[in-house]
């Protein structure tokens, strides 16, 4: 379990005992159960991740709701947008090795994490990925319940593949950006698990020069 559940989590059981001691059940019973609620919510399960260097895992627990063609800053891509549910891990992992080039808070709405609005309105933080395979890039957006995103890294930060990169809190939804050609393992309707589904592999013509360009440009500014 994260940090965060014991924050969220131990307040509530206090509250319920004392709630207990004074036989207020009704109001220890909502008390105890959101407790033991948050320590499930903060869950952080251990994860088997792939050691193959060709494939992208999977950022978030959840369900993939949406596959779309997409451009991102002039590029052809792909867009795969997973949502979470309450009762999912919440702890955000990075899709695939490589440096956090660059790690931008958005500032938005909260509408509901399944609305298509919410990728682009929705308060979010949008990592930029350097690899040696190319740059993707991943969002954690918060939701209707979800109303802050936290990330655990920082510009020019390295990471491996499948590392805990974050969470988001109750509910929300993760966004992940392939590069054109990428061959896609997932389909709509599909529940994935952070760091061990296997969403993609690499389209092989960006496991090329310029991708390790990239990475060992960002790797010198760190």
């Amino acid at each position: 379990m994260v940090k965060e559940g014991y924050y969220f989590g131990v307040p509530p059981l206090l509250l319920g005992g004392i709630a207990v001691i004074l036989h207020w059940w009704i109001l220890a019973g909502v008390l105890i159960t959101f407790g033991f609620f948050c320590f499930s919510f903060f869950r952080d399960p251990e994860r088997k991740i792939s050691p193959d260097p060709e494939v992208i895992v999977s950022p978030a627990d959840g369900r993939v709701v949406v596959i779309t063609d997409e451009e991102n800053a002039g590029r052809p891509g792909t867009r795969i947008s997973i949502f979470l549910a309450i009762w999912n891990v919440h702890v955000n992992r990075s899709p695939a090795a490589g440096v956090i080039t660059r790690l931008d808070y958005q500032a938005g709405k909260f509408l509901a994490a399944w609305d298509a609005r919410a990728s682009r309105q929705n308060e979010q933080n949008i990592f930029t990925l350097a690899t040696t395979q190319g740059t993707i890039e991943f969002k954690q957006i918060a939701g209707l319940i979800a109303r802050r995103v936290v990330s655990w890294k920082k510009p020019l930060e390295s990471v491996a593949k499948g590392e805990r990169i974050g969470l988001v809190r109750f509910g929300s939804r993760v966004d992940l950006w392939l590069p054109q050609g990428s061959e896609l393992l997932v389909k709509v309707g599909d529940n994935v698990a952070g760091g061990s589904s296997i969403l993609a592999r690499w389209p092989h013509q960006t496991a090329n020069t310029s991708g390790e360009a990239s990475l060992v440009a960002a790797e010198r500014q760190s």
